[in-house]
């Protein structure tokens, strides 16, 4: 079950870093122009930044803690605040009725919340 959890985890980190990094790193009107996120067009620059830096402090919440041992409760409250992230972008996609985004939303909300219980103390 350990190296589930640290695959899953490994894996969570990874595409959260990518997907907040491009967020913070790339104007919203790129990312826009690219075609891939429509959501951006109805949200302000610093909306999408924000975005990004929350995927990103996830995506570290979920494995630095649980690695150093220091203040390890914070992995599986991470993982948490994934699963709610994946919640508000679900949220977002079926009032925009964007159907393509939606199975890797929700495959993301579950490996998250495999974490969630899986790190949890108890």
């Amino acid at each position: 079950m350990n190296i589930a959890l640290w695959i899953v985890q490994g894996l969570l980190a990874l595409v959260y870093l990518a997907a907040g990094g491009l967020k913070v790193v790339r104007p919203r009107d790129q990312l826009v122009a690219s075609g891939n996120f429509d959501w951006m067009k109805d949200t302000s620059d610093a909306g999408v930044k924000a975005v990004g830096m929350v995927e990103i402090l996830g995506a570290l919440g979920v494995i630095l803690p649980w690695l150093t041992g220091i203040a390890s409760i914070l992995t599986p409250i991470a993982a948490i605040g994934l699963v709610v992230v994946q919640i508000g972008a679900l949220r977002v996609h079926l009032v925009r009725d964007e159907r393509q985004p939606l199975p890797a939303n929700v495959l993301l909300l579950l490996l998250a919340a495999f974490v969630a219980v899986g790190r949890f103390p108890g």
